[in-house]
């Protein structure tokens, strides 16, 4: 049992004697260093409290592949092809929430069944009646095509896209609306975050997505394909359009030669002598331009009628026969109509008859049923 007694120098333990000052310096020491682990041990930092997993933004790239044969194809450095935006662009595509009264889509004047033309109409009809002036472009190989509309007046797919929506005779909706409708749909912003990190709707994005979606619209399976791969043989009939096609016979050739079927530039062929409608002119303000319009392409040709810019036309005959004996002088017909004082290149009723042949093997069956072009609401 241990002792306790003081006096004014020692403290006795156990009958052991301790200087004070001995142990006053030991405490001291203990006690600061209890003191610094505690301060120590307080300033020690909070482990960061974990947040929440943030959203990542991974699209998968699109590998689009140009047919052999086929021009390389550019895309936009500012607009990479990715899956998710081909998916969000062909939901734009078919969706009629771009119209101010959601009745009108961008398919409803280019249907897949008519090569992505307006369902045979000579002019598409806007949502408030109002009818155009000009016919429906086929939608088809578009990403190759330097120039869009009949008079080349967009430079790109993304600008083309721009204009149908606000058009008072198409779709009649400003973008803001547009953007605003879309914004608030149940899906479309986690749609466009998928497809560009971005929730925050603008008619930048959704002409890009849509554009991604067009340049997926590529017709290489033709007939015509399948010949030049060995896959398939002309009839006798095909065989002698395709002559007359790439000879000075039928003079097609100068227009749409290319594996394109168009050579992408502006002509006058020598459809009027006086211009209601001027083509080119009115995007180049050139009176060398007047009655110029952009060469559309062959393929799927039998799908597209009406034809020429104005849809005058109804059938493939009537289109022949125009340029076999109905071309018609002014000042600006190209210099490649050659045949004009004769009115055409004067071909008989058999001749007509092989060149439609030939230009019918130019449809391509697999394009307009393919399920990958297909409206998506249908598939649901």
């Amino acid at each position: 049992m241990f002792t306790f007694s003081k006096n004014k120098s020692k403290i006795i333990i156990s009958e052991k004697l301790v200087p004070l000052s001995r142990w006053s310096s030991k405490f001291v020491k203990w006690a600061l260093c209890v003191a610094l682990f505690l301060v120590l041990f307080s300033c020690k930092e909070e482990p960061d409290l974990a947040e929440p997993p943030g959203e990542t933004w991974d699209p998968q790239p699109f590998e689009l592949i140009a047919p052999d044969g086929f021009p390389t194809l550019e895309i936009p450095a500012d607009n990479p092809m990715t899956v998710e935006g081909v998916e969000l662009g062909r939901m734009l595509f078919y969706d009629p929430i771009l119209s101010a009264d959601n009745s009108q889509s961008c398919a409803s004047c280019h249907a897949p069944d008519f090569s992505f033309t307006d369902n045979g109409r000579q002019f598409s009809i806007g949502i408030d009646g109002s009818v155009g002036t000009r016919n429906s472009m086929a939608v088809i190989n578009a990403g190759w095509m330097p120039s869009l509309f009949w008079d080349g007046r967009r430079s790109s797919l993304e600008d083309q896209a721009l204009e149908p929506v606000p058009n008072p005779i198409e779709m009649h909706q400003s973008w803001a609306d547009a953007a605003a409708k879309l914004s608030v749909h149940e899906e479309y912003p986690d749609l466009f975050f998928k497809a560009f990190g971005s929730r925050e709707i603008d008619s930048t994005l959704v002409v890009k997505a849509i554009s991604q979606f067009e340049r997926t619209l590529i017709s290489s399976n033709s007939k015509w394909d399948r010949y030049l791969r060995g896959e398939a043989q002309l009839t006798q009939s095909e065989s002698k359009g395709f002559e007359i096609f790439f000879t000075e016979k039928g003079d097609c050739f100068h227009c749409h030669a290319t594996i394109l079927f168009t050579d992408n530039l502006f002509h006058n062929n020598g459809l009027d002598s006086v211009f209601t409608d001027k083509g080119l002119f009115d995007v180049t303000g050139n009176s060398l331009d007047l009655g110029k319009f952009k060469t559309p392409t062959l393929r799927n040709i039998e799908l597209t009628a009406p034809y020429m810019h104005d849809g005058r036309f109804s059938t493939l005959g009537e289109v022949v026969d125009f340029y076999s004996h109905h071309v018609t002088y002014s000042e600006t017909i190209d210099p490649l109509m050659k045949k004009v004082q004769q009115g055409g290149v004067q071909l008989t009723d058999d001749e007509k008859f092989h060149l439609i042949s030939f230009l019918k093997t130019l449809t391509d069956t697999t394009f307009v049923n393919n399920p990958d072009y297909a409206n998506p609401f249908d598939q649901e």
